[in-house]
């Protein structure tokens, strides 16, 4: 059984997913970060200073009673949130990723030409006599000397 395993394990398609889980993991770090800290800001100074991760609703007050400063006041303090801003920070982190897997995709296609799917038109047609490949205009069989138009 461990034999089965560590041969499964070592496929290269097994493999070459867990690097790119790793990958995709780091890469979402850096956009979560892209966005929280670099598009986010800009955005709310724009809109009248709003910080998107602090946007949320008390659905209850917790221990003690807000209004809260920020967000993080109002978890410590238990209360119950509908945090509708970092939802608004998460879903432009995914139209990011999703952008940047596009625009990767897209890039890497570029690379491989396409292959045409339409079968090629034979060149050669099979003689009725002796079985030999022949070209499609010809009139006579350059191996068994038979005429073509005939039958052919």
């Amino acid at each position: 059984m461990f034999k089965e395993f560590k041969e499964f394990a070592m496929r290269g398609n097994v493999i070459d997913m867990a690097v790119g889980i790793i990958i995709g993991a780091a890469f979402g770090s850096i956009v979560k970060s892209l966005v929280s800290d670099i598009i986010m800001p800009p955005i709310g100074l724009l809109l009248g200073n709003v910080d998107f991760s602090n946007l949320y609703i008390v659905l209850k007050n917790g221990a003690a009673a807000g209004p809260y400063a920020s967000l993080a006041d109002a978890q410590k303090a238990g209360a119950v949130t509908f945090n509708y801003g970092l939802f608004i920070n998460t879903i432009i982190s995914f139209l990011i990723v999703a952008f940047a897997v596009f625009m990767l995709v897209k890039n890497i296609n570029k690379l491989f030409p396409k292959k045409d799917e339409t079968p090629a038109e034979p060149a050669t047609k099979e003689c009725p006599y002796c079985i030999s490949a022949i070209p499609l205009k010809a009139t006579r069989c350059p191996q068994c000397t038979s005429e073509l138009t005939a039958r052919g």
